[in-house]
């Protein structure tokens, strides 16, 4: 299940709040119950598998791979 993260406008407190996709709108009541919350944006970070992708080879495959003379 997503996890939300808010921020409490009256105390300054964040917290998190599981719940559904389809209730990501719902508003979200402050832990210290205060009712003016905003949801905040949250980054993602994603990693592929075994590290970094090797860099491209400069012999052609599309432009600005060495192909097209750009």
């Amino acid at each position: 299940m997503p996890r939300y993260d808010y921020r409490c406008r009256a105390c300054g407190a964040t917290f998190e709040v599981s719940r559904p996709m389809r209730e990501a709108a719902a508003p979200a009541a402050c832990p210290q119950g205060h009712d003016d919350t905003v949801k905040l944006l949250s980054t993602v970070a994603v990693t592929g598998r075994g590290g970094s992708a090797p860099a491209p080879s400069g012999g052609g495959g599309g432009c600005c791979g060495g192909g097209c003379g750009c």
